[in-house]
Parts: structure tokens; sequence; C-alpha cells
């Protein structure tokens, strides 16, 4: 048998037969388990933070995990890098099970060389990835890592390349998740954005083109790292970040709930569950949580409870444009995607952030085969110089393009308001929406009757005796004429209007009439949508 050297992991003799061979492969298997130093290891648990492989024990279910490429060492030298050779290189890949489902992953290992990416650190990466597009299956980053490593130059760089040109290739084929539990600087920040959901963790993750120093150097301004690329900060104000936790423990348990909603890959349907909530339940709660008149605000997310399995739903970049809503739920065990206004923020309009969150929202329901459901309550655009100077025409085609381009069953429900240009960008009827509802308490209008009495009644508004009168008056005429419930549903507009507490019954019954929808999209490379 045979001993290995504490510092280098080189084994001291020979070992003299198949046991003394497997015996050697058992010490090694144990360091590169163990790695670096019980120091290294408490030092990062110091930092509030979890090791690579205690973070893979939590995501993927007990047992399950296949290592790959656990020998791997980097063949640099210069700058003390030959003398310093450790197993794994700093990233940890492989595959396991998630609900019994596989899933791909690899996870930074900061204890050694702080995570940093170097060739053999890349390379390992890259076959992970190539193996889950193979394989159609998720992947899962568990980001902790101080960039490119510097000590191997433009190789370095070169890596990332090749992770980059990797998502790209998996983007709408297999869910990418990243989660960020460290530091994400520089080019190392982009493959999270190329994939499809980024998950964050309090005051340990951050992620940022340039750090706080070369901020302060080239303008001035002085901030700390979670200030300029903390969890809230990318949850809030970029929107970079789709979910943002307070601990390890609790962001990695969501990135299982999230997996559990999701197909496998692009040719397969999200997993179905078996449902106790009843399709037929009525919600007669829905008859007051919506007020009649449309000036009044409520809370969307409180329809959502109502109308979804067992009130379940995991909100997708809550924090962020608040004034839409984009959720994942079931409805009778299926998968769905929710787009709703919200009337608590905003009056629920949609402004450039919101059309941006909602339009990526679409794209990625429409990737993965998931069912789309909007919710309207939509009083147009939200006007300003700001909004306008900003690309509100560009950014709100965006959300215009995904729906258009959206293949799978849409639904759409108008709960009260419905007016202009936004309730065509948000799944009318009239740009392919399967089945259209409205609630009795629907006003679909090119605008509210009061600008619209304004308009086309200005003159009479004018040379009344009593203006304000005469506004009133046409109010209620415009209102009667072109505003009351059934006026869409008349001229075929919407299919159906419904009474509010069966929602829930009509839209399962709905999806699961559209369960077999198959739509083509004509012959293309890809189209060029707005940017």
């Amino acid at each position: 048998m045979t001993v290995l050297e504490e510092t280098t992991g080189e084994p001291t003799g020979e070992p003299t037969d198949a046991r003394g061979r497997v015996a050697e492969l058992h010490d090694i298997r144990a360091q590169a388990v163990a790695g670096p130093s019980e120091k290294a290891t408490a030092a990062q648990h110091a930092k509030g933070k979890l090791t690579a492989r205690e973070r893979i024990e939590l995501l993927v279910d007990p047992g399950s995990f296949q290592e790959v490429e656990q020998l791997r060492r980097h063949r640099a030298s210069g700058f003390g890098l030959e003398a310093k050779k450790p197993y794994t290189d700093g990233v940890i890949t492989g595959w396991g099970t998630v609900e019994g489902r596989t899933v791909f992953v690899y996870a930074h290992d900061f204890r050694i060389f702080g995570g940093a990416l170097g060739e053999a650190h890349a390379t390992k990466i890259h076959k992970i990835m190539d193996m889950a597009i193979a394989a159609g299956a998720p992947l899962v980053s568990l980001n902790d890592g101080a960039g490119a490593r510097i000590q191997e130059g433009v190789s370095a760089l070169a890596g990332y390349g090749g992770i980059f040109q990797r998502n790209t290739k998996a983007s709408g084929v297999i869910p990418q998740i990243s989660v960020m539990l460290g530091p994400c600087a520089g080019g190392a920040a982009y493959s999270p954005a190329l994939t499809d959901f980024v998950f964050m963790v309090r005051e340990t993750s951050q992620m940022f083109i340039t750090g706080p120093d070369v901020v302060k150097a080239v303008t001035g301004e002085e901030i700390t790292q979670n200030g300029l690329g903390g969890a809230d900060v990318h949850a809030e104000t970029s929107g970079v970040c789709h979910f943002a936790y307070d601990d390890e423990e609790t962001c990695i348990a969501e990135v299982r709930y999230l997996l559990s909603l999701l197909p496998q890959n692009n040719r397969e349907n999200p997993p179905r569950a078996e449902s106790s909530d009843p399709v037929e339940r009525r919600s007669d709660l829905l008859l007051d949580l919506v007020p009649a008149d449309g000036n009044r605000p409520y809370d969307m997310t409180k329809v959502i409870e109502e109308i979804v399995d067992d009130g379940e739903y995991l909100e997708v970049h809550e924090r962020w444009a608040r004034n839409i809503i984009c959720a994942l739920a079931r409805m009778d065990g299926q998968v769905i995607g929710i787009i709703a206004n919200q009337p608590q923020v905003l009056a629920g309009v949609l402004d450039i952030e919101a059309s941006e969150k909602a339009a990526r929202f679409v794209q990625m329901c429409d990737a993965f085969n998931i069912p789309i459901v909007t919710l309207l309550d939509v009083p147009g655009f939200l006007p300003g110089v700001d909004q306008e100077h900003g690309g509100i025409i560009r950014h709100g085609a965006k959300l215009l393009y995904a729906y258009c381009n959206a293949t799978v069953p849409r639904i759409s429900l108008i709960l009260r308001k419905a007016y202009g240009g936004a309730y065509i960008v948000m799944d009318s009827q009239s740009i392919g929406a399967d089945l259209t509802y409205a609630w009795p308490t629907n006003e679909i209008a090119v605008m509210g009757a009061e600008g619209a009495a304004n308009v086309i009644f200005r003159r009479q508004i004018a040379d009344a005796p009593d203006p304000e009168v005469m506004r009133a008056r046409m109010v209620k005429e415009y209102k009667a004429e072109l505003m009351h419930p059934y006026y869409a549903a008349e001229r075929g507009l919407v299919d159906d209007v419904i009474d509010p507490a069966e929602t829930r019954e009509v839209l399962a019954k709905s999806l699961a009439m559209l369960h077999t929808k198959h739509a083509d999209l004509p012959s293309r490379k890809h189209g060029n949508p707005p940017q």
C-alpha cells in the first residue's frame, strides 16, 4: 500500500498489488473530497457560506450525486502554480437527481484558488454543459468564484468564452439556473445573465462588471460591494436577479421547487402533479376582491391565489417591475405561467421594465411548453417623457413580439380595464390568444370613458351652458354605447363573459382542451425581435 504526501497529494511510493492500488485511489478521493484544508473550510463557514459539496448535497437527492473529473488538475506553470495542483481544480462537476429527475450541476469551490476559472476548470464546466445538452436535462450552476485565474492569462478568458457559447446553445433547449453564492465580477457575470433564472443570497453574493474600486477611480463614486451589486440591488433595481433569499439553505430549497415546475427540456411537458383541489371549486370571494370601480386598487395576487391549485404559486422577479406579476403555478395539476397586471402598483400600467419582465417570461414559458394565462386589468402604457425617451415603443414591442411568437396554449381573462394598445399587447384575441374570457366588470376600449368623451365631444362640452354637466352626460352616453361588458363579446372579440366565481373551472377546462394544441411557426433561422 502507499500513502500520499500531505502537501502535494502525490504518492510516496508504488503500491505492490491491486488492493494497494484501490487503497491509493480511496486516499486520493478522500483528499479531493476533503478539499485543501480544514482551515480553508473554516474560513468559508466563517463568511456564512457553505462549501461547494455541502451546497450540492442540499440541491440533489441524497446519495444521487455522481461526480465527473474529480481528479482533474491544472497543467499551468509559473507564478507558483506548478507547486500547487489540487484535485478538482476548484470546481465540482457532475449530475444527480432532484425529486427523481436528472439534473446536471457545477459548483465553484472558493477554497481552491478562490474559485477562479483556469483552463482545466473551464474544460470541466464545458464538459458538464455538453453532457446536460446531450442528455436533455436542466443545468444548475452554483457560483462562488473570483473570476478568471490571472496567473493563467488569456487561457482563462477563453474558458469563459466557451461557457457563454454553451449557455447560448442551451438557451430554450434545457432549463439553465444560476445560483449566486459569492462574488461574480467582470465577464463572469455574463454567464448568469444568459441563463433562464438567477438566484442570489443577501450579503454574501454580488454581481458587477466593474467593482467598487474601479467605479471610484473612474467616476469618484464611493459604494460598497452590496450597494453596487448585491442581491437586493439586482432584485429590485436592475432586474438581473429573479429570486433573492436570506440564506443558502432557503435559496437552494427554492431552486429545487422551481425545478419541480420545469420540464427536463424543450421536447417535454412540465411534470404534472396530482391535485386535491377540485377543478369545480367556486371562488365566490372573487366577487368581492375586485372592485367594480376601475379607479379603486386591489391586490392581484389574491385573485391568483383563488384560482390556482391550493393557492400556491412561485412569483418570478417579485420585487422588480412590480406593476406586473409573472408567476408559475399549477391548475388541475398542470403547470401554467401567469402574467397579470398589478393594480396596486402604478395602477397596473405597462412601462419599460414591466414590458421587458413579461416578455422574457412569455419567451421562457413558450420555450418550455408551459401554457400561458394572462389576467388583464390595464389602463394603458405609462405616459411621460422619460418613458418615451427611454424607448417604451421598443420595449413594449418586445412583449408584443413574445406573445405573437408563442405557440403554447394561451388564454386571456379581462377582469376590469383593458384600454388602448396595452389591451392589444396583453395577449388579446387579435394577436393570437386561443381563448379570451371576460368578467361582467370588463371595460374594453381605446381609452377610458372620460378621456374618450373629452376628445369626441369636446365641442359640445365647450359650448354647453354647464360644461361639467354636459361632460358627465357624454361620459355616461359613451359608456352605455361602447363600454358595456358585452360590447366585445357581441363582436366576437371575447369568447365568453363568465361568472368570476367560476373562473377556476373555466380556465382549467379550457387548458385541458388546449393540452394537445400544436402550432408551427414559419420556417426561418430565427426572428429579429425588437431590442
